[in-house]
């Protein structure tokens, strides 16, 4: 990208001094004063963003987060106090563990947009909202063959672009929670709030080892982790979790992923018979956009009841907290309750 004003006169006057005896100048001293000023408030920043530099010259003000199925963005930004910097948000998962974030990103605007039939922002309608900043989950969101704005045509109008850790190449067979601490700390960098950034990751890391000390040493329950009402693939289970930050998030709490070896990618596609042939000790269903995942948690318990998780009835319902974003060591701190109650 190519450099901002300010610092490029900076540059410029620096150049100058050197060919010239014109250093103490009105000109030469207002460049640096340009130039202390941009210092002081710790811009320009650069992010290197799946192998492209992004340079900020200042926080953005029209930030537009696409959909991507995620809502690890928006959540993202709401935690940093960023809410009134957003003029178009496509995310929404309906539910959250976190009091009142739900009806906070239920109450931002979404622009007006008439989504395409990738459910996304297309390409004339994201020019449209004049953003200075497009949040995408992964690099689908900038594909031109999608409809989407490129990446070039957003630096064209003065946009930058970011894409979530692990998005780069559609695969987040291996996210982290240390993707999530990655995402705030970015956000934090580019709006010039990395002081609430830090706060929220160090109080996320403080919560969570205090429950991984208190289930350390613990037996390791068998979970099976799935979306309710939600079909992804050719066979009856193909929202099941096979990988991913799902699995982090299990092993923090003391559990391990009963499907772990069902598939390379995040997600595994199974029939029942796979699903009835594997100890089940607990049961993690996810709601998106799921009114009453409860009812589906069930209901699948009572399809098998040979598992150990249906004659324990050991389950719970996550959302938000489950995947990429802020709140991962709410979902850390709810599944170690339930698998190892005695604990606490």
């Amino acid at each position: 990208m190519s450099m901002n004003r300010p610092a490029a006169a900076a540059a410029l006057a620096a150049a100058l001094c050197l060919l010239t005896a014109g250093c103490g100048s009105p000109s030469a001293d207002k460049a640096t004063d340009t130039k202390a000023a941009a210092s002081a408030t710790g811009y320009p920043v650069t992010l290197d963003n799946c192998g492209v530099k992004e340079t900020f010259a200042k926080a953005p003000s029209r930030v537009v987060v696409m959909n991507g199925a995620s809502v690890a963005e928006v959540s993202t930004l709401l935690a940093l106090g960023l809410g009134d910097r957003i003029v178009a948000n496509e995310q929404g998962y309906g539910m959250s563990e976190v009091p009142g974030r739900a009806a906070a990103i239920k109450k931002l605007p979404t622009g007006g947009v008439k989504l395409n039939d990738a459910y996304d922002i297309p390409r004339e309608a994201m020019l449209g909202l004049r953003p200075d900043l497009v949040l995408s989950t992964t690099s689908y969101g900038f594909d031109q063959k999608n409809g989407f704005a490129t990446r070039g045509q957003l630096t064209d109008v003065g946009a930058n672009a970011y894409v979530s850790p692990r998005g780069c190449h559609q695969d987040t067979s291996g996210m982290t929670i240390a993707d999530s601490y990655r995402l705030l700390r970015d956000m934090g960098k580019v709006f010039g709030v990395s002081d609430r950034a830090e706060k929220l990751i160090a109080a996320s890391e403080k919560n969570i080892a205090a429950v991984t000390a208190k289930v350390k040493g613990e037996k390791k329950p068998k979970v099976m982790v799935l979306f309710s009402n939600m079909s992804m693939g050719g066979n009856d289970f193909s929202s099941v979790v096979a990988k991913g930050i799902y699995n982090d998030i299990l092993a923090r709490a003391g559990g391990s992923n009963a499907f772990e070896n069902a598939s390379r990618t995040s997600f595994a596609d199974l029939s029942k018979e796979k699903v009835a042939a594997t100890d089940v000790d607990a049961l993690v269903v996810i709601g998106y956009n799921d009114p009453n995942p409860a009812a589906y948690a069930r209901k699948l318990l009572k399809e098998f009841p040979q598992w150990p998780a249906a004659k324990n009835d050991t389950y719970v319902t996550l959302s938000d907290s489950m995947y990429l974003g802020p709140s991962n060591d709410v979902a850390v701190r709810k599944i170690a309750r339930m698998l190892h109650p005695n604990a606490f």
